[in-house]
């Protein structure tokens, strides 16, 4: 077991305690400091806190994945270096007001949450319990829907701790590029129908990301720009790499960045099924990914000093440990100081 420095596992990992309390793991004093030497600005968290496998790391103990999930983020808060947290599992299905309120009653007025859509509106197809495309989803990029379902209880309940809405536009049909005008004139009109978020939220941004490079064109730049909403940095085995990237954000300088570090591009041979079995329970480092960490950090740094605000998540799926990849993503920020 990695030793503690201060959480994606399994239902079949269980746990000596399942009580509404969860404790924090001792706290490493290297980490306060590290924290500390960080532009305010940034904000590093992971993708969801519901690990057991994090014992030691963010845990006291090995709670079950349901206790993590209702009562840990308090807990994952009290981690030196996460001052942001992806809330994912509305992407499977829309939470609502209440839900994302009782989110921000447990973290404090500094946090920030980065929130992904429902794959209801972002999705081209309605898909079966096994992910396999069965129809065309008649809500995709439906404005009203993003709107009602998602905007505006994601914006109320979270309130001024809502740091990005993310639109995760999951992989198009291969005959769909052919239309991609279309389909970049439906987003602009999504994005356009949203509330602004800057009077609730003042560190709101909207980010849409993609997983098709065929939508990184200048019309899709250009819709990001008349909304004022960026392009999140998806670091994924479907997306190139950080440099090919790199001039969408410039376009949109200035700008914040939302990043989502998801799945090491070394691997791309691995879905996400096959990183989780490979990975789990996700208490150690797998497969450092030394070029991406580099190169993000870079990106870190250059627009936090640049008087941007900074939202970076990473998944356990990117190097086999969440927690420690945004450790060692910290001291890769702090030595180009």
């Amino acid at each position: 077991m990695q030793k503690s420095l201060f959480g994606e596992a399994g239902a079949g990992h269980s746990s000596s305690k399942s009580s509404k309390h969860v404790g924090v793991a001792s706290a490493d004093p290297a980490l306060s400091e590290l924290a500390q030497s960080l532009s305010p600005n940034i904000r590093l968290g992971t993708s969801s806190w519901s690990f057991p496998g994090w014992k030691g790391l963010v845990w006291d103990e090995e709670y079950t994945e349901t206790t993590l999930s209702r009562y840990g983020l308090k807990a994952y808060s009290q981690h030196p270096l996460f001052r942001a947290v992806s809330i994912d599992r509305g992407f499977y299905r829309a939470l609502n007001l209440a839900q994302y309120a009782e989110y921000a009653s447990q973290v404090s007025d500094d946090f920030r949450f980065v929130v992904k859509a429902p794959s209801a509106v972002t999705d081209a197809l309605v898909r079966d319990e096994s992910g396999r495309g069965m129809c065309v989803n008649p809500d995709f990029l439906n404005a009203q829907e993003a709107v009602q379902t998602f905007a505006i209880p994601a914006l109320e309940g979270l309130r001024h701790k809502l740091g990005a809405l993310v639109f995760q536009i999951s992989p198009l049909p291969e005959k769909w590029f052919a239309h991609m005008p279309k389909l970049i004139d439906r987003l602009h009109l999504l994005l356009r129908s949203l509330p602004d978020l800057k009077s609730i939220a003042p560190d709101g941004v909207v980010a849409v990301e993609v997983r098709d490079p065929q939508w990184l064109t200048k019309d899709f730049i250009e819709a990001l720009r008349d909304v004022r909403a960026t392009y999140c940095l998806g670091l994924h085995a479907k997306m190139p790499r950080i440099a090919d990237q790199l001039p969408i954000l410039r376009a949109l300088w200035p700008g914040p960045l939302v990043c989502r570090w998801n799945l090491n591009p070394l691997h791309g041979a691995y879905g996400y099924e096959n990183a989780r079995d490979l990975y789990s329970p996700f208490d150690k480092m797998m497969d450092p990914d030394l070029q991406t960490r580099a190169a993000l950090a870079r990106v870190i740094k250059g627009t936090a000093s640049g008087g941007q605000n900074v939202f970076v998540t990473v998944s356990n799926k990117a190097e086999g440990c969440a927690p420690l990849s945004v450790v060692e993503l910290a001291k890769a920020v702090k030595q180009l100081a």
